[in-house]
């Protein structure tokens, strides 16, 4: 495997696979792949034109299975893992899911009720609520409507024996994404000798 700011689509698949046997977290129903399939299914099936925010969903919590994985940095880590792969906007919305959480923390007053148990130890570690100042310029970033969405969907997909498809139904959509990006990032062709 390349380094974490040079993953490919398979090293991506091979990261998520690795999630198979691993608990979410404490005290949690399902696997950390089950959860990352869980949350794609969520956002498949509420958003179906949008395959990067799946796709962001199925690799939000890439960054927890890396050698090095801590709490606090797992989004960031996530996202400098599948930039080059799944281009800026899967990167950005897998970036911004924790700050995400920490937004909605801050301002519903319900949302922390609905938290699971190991996403309120997280929440101490990742910075707790924020303050007004990032409150006011959270959604103004880019992509931070994206992340809310993931991070709801997040919040949803722990649920134990929910069968929604292997890993291998994910992988023709992550090669689209990966085939976009690129050709996002290739410069157009001047045909004339310019």
């Amino acid at each position: 495997m390349q380094g974490k700011s040079e993953f490919g689509v398979d090293d991506i698949v091979a990261v998520l696979a690795s999630g198979a046997p691993r608990p979410l977290g404490p005290g949690q129903p399902v696997t950390q792949l089950e959860h990352a399939l869980q949350t794609a299914a969520i956002l498949q099936r509420d958003q179906p034109d949008d395959v990067e925010l799946a796709v962001a969903g199925l690799v939000h919590d890439l960054g927890q299975l890396l050698p090095e994985a801590n709490d606090e940095t797992h989004a960031v880590d996530g996202a400098a893992a599948v930039r080059g792969a799944l281009g800026e906007r899967v990167a950005g919305i897998v970036a911004l899911h924790v700050e995400a959480k920490r937004f909605l923390v801050t301002t519903d007053d319900n949302y922390k009720e609905r938290l699971a148990g190991d996403s309120v130890v997280s929440l101490g570690r990742q910075g707790g609520v924020l303050t007004p100042a990032e409150v006011a310029a959270f959604p103004a970033r880019t992509w931070a409507s994206d992340a809310v969405t993931l991070r709801r969907a997040d919040d949803s997909a722990k649920v134990e024996g929910w069968a929604v498809g292997g890993l291998d139904r994910w992988v023709p959509l992550l090669r689209h994404v990966s085939a976009k990006g690129r050709d996002a990032r290739v410069p157009p062709r001047n045909d004339r000798g310019d």
